[in-house]
């Protein structure tokens, strides 16, 4: 895998425990937020775009189901502006990598209706 989707999920997994602590009010992950990041870890390996992956907020295939989707966004909405405080060099880096754009190829096939979710 590289190292570019390696960081995504270190970001996933701060973004989470961030969110877990201040929402839950533990130290460790809680059941329900353990659950999304072993989910978000298995769809970002998973992800069909491979090292060419976009961030998840600009791709066209949407390989999380509707339940996971919208708690990892509750997440991202709670912990993302929270990162520029506390993890500046993760919050920079993911504010560059949403310029890396999906490869046109890929993006046409997916968008022809062949995704398959899981």
């Amino acid at each position: 895998m590289s190292a570019r989707l390696e960081r995504e999920i270190d970001t996933i997994g701060l973004m989470i425990e961030m969110f877990c602590r201040d929402h839950h009010g533990r130290d460790g992950l809680c059941s329900f937020c353990r659950e999304l990041l072993a989910y978000a870890r298995k769809r970002t390996r998973a992800c069909r775009f491979g090292k060419d992956k976009p961030v998840c907020s600009a791709c066209p295939v949407h390989c999380y189901r509707p339940e996971m989707r919208e708690r990892i966004r509750e997440v991202m909405r709670y912990s993302g502006p929270r990162m520029i405080s506390r993890h500046p060099v993760l919050a920079v880096r993911h504010l560059l990598d949403k310029r890396h754009k999906t490869p046109p190829r890929l993006a046409k096939r997916e968008t022809a209706g062949q995704t398959k979710q899981s």
